[in-house]
């Protein structure tokens, strides 16, 4: 890589902590004190949490009442798979593991060649389960980037009496949304890829929805997830949901940069494959397959000259095997060829145009016979 600096293209599976989180988040690990006391260390701690709490419901225009804090998306998850015992499920195949491997059995939802939902097929299945169903759709595929019809899956799901549960992680500071308009019954959130600390995650509930705890024990998180609060994770998740206006602002930019460097992968190697072009997409996610050489070569590669980058969902990269999700849009042999490039508020231009170059430098030396 140029100058050998390490350049980090893998916010996906965790974003560098921002430093207004840093802070907060570093001040109140000095502090001491248990949310549930009564004394005063332990109003203070109370006092952040509710504070955190009112931010994650102006962001997402909610009452405060409905946002639970777990330790993660996939705490939040696995929440409320198991908050609904005997309700038949019904998942899209593009799914982060902690759905997929918690309901092996649910109904899966096709995708196209894209990567999006299959609305047909998910009314389809709505019709011939019976009901009341639990439906999980995501609303940015992690790997990919591709944007999800969840409004319009919302909609199916109300006629039928399901219940829809999104998660979100990849979508916050990507894209717009509003939980409300969104339609969905529950949303699942995490602080690290966005900026914010690991271990710190979100259960949104729609007014009105009642679930069984996953986690029991206290009568924490009004009841409805035991343990003490992590007021430290929790404060800065709240202080990364604050930068996100900027994140969104960048979008645009963010989106040339992308074009950019996948215009200079693709001019010098047509035979490449981007992902998820013809569709919708989040301007930081790009799915670049290199036909002909697994991920595993081109992961050693880009690392020894400075470029961390993945082969799909940090929960399953280390596993040696092809992306589900590429699978899942009949890909073949190039679920096993593909990297993912994810970036964000840290990441500089050059880096972006330094990765396609290191990009074009290992695809010729692996493939000299197709570069003339």
């Amino acid at each position: 890589m140029t100058a050998g600096i390490p350049a980090y293209l893998d916010y996906c599976a965790s974003a560098p902590i921002k430093r207004g989180v840093w802070e907060v988040t570093s001040a109140l690990m000095r502090q001491t004190g248990n949310a549930s006391s009564v004394h005063g260390f332990g109003r203070s701690q109370r006092q952040r949490v509710d504070m955190a709490r009112e931010e994650f419901a102006r962001r997402f225009g909610v009452k405060s009442s409905q946002v639970i804090f777990t330790s993660g998306a996939t705490e939040s998850n696995n929440t409320i798979l198991k908050a609904f015992p005997d309700y038949p499920v019904i998942v899209s195949s593009i799914e982060h593991p902690s759905i997929l491997n918690v309901a092996p059995e649910a109904a899966q939802i096709r995708v196209n060649r894209d990567g999006r939902v299959d609305l047909n097929h998910l009314e389809h299945l709505l019709q011939v389960l019976p009901q009341p169903a639990l439906v999980c759709l995501m609303l940015v595929n992690n790997e990919t980037g591709v944007i999800q019809p969840v409004m319009e899956a919302a909609k199916l799901c109300k006629n039928y009496g399901a219940l829809l549960h999104c998660d979100a992680v990849a979508a916050v500071g990507r894209m717009l949304f509003n939980f409300n308009e969104l339609g969905a019954d529950s949303l699942s959130l995490c602080a690290h890829k966005i900026g914010g600390p690991q271990g710190a995650g979100a259960l949104i509930l729609r007014a009105g929805l009642t679930i069984r705890p996953f986690i029991r024990g206290g009568g924490q998180e009004m009841h409805r997830r035991a343990g003490t609060e992590n007021v430290a994770a929790i404060a800065g998740f709240s202080e990364a949901l604050r930068f996100v206006d900027e994140d969104l602002e960048r979008g645009p930019l963010w989106l040339s940069w992308r074009e950019s460097f996948e215009s200079m992968i693709m001019q010098a190697a047509p035979e490449a494959v981007i992902f998820g072009q013809g569709t919708a997409r989040v301007p930081t996610i790009s799915a670049i397959a290199m036909p002909g050489v697994s991920h595993e070569m081109q992961l050693m590669a880009f690392d020894l000259e400075g470029f961390a980058v993945s082969a799909g969902s940090a929960c399953s990269s280390g596993k040696i095997q092809p992306s589900h999700v590429l699978n899942a849009m009949g890909t073949g042999p190039l679920a096993g060829e593909t990297i993912r490039v994810s970036f964000g508020w840290a990441t500089r231009k050059e880096e972006l145009e330094n990765f396609a170059s290191s990009w074009i430098s290992v695809y010729r030396r692996q493939r000299p016979a197709k570069v003339a």
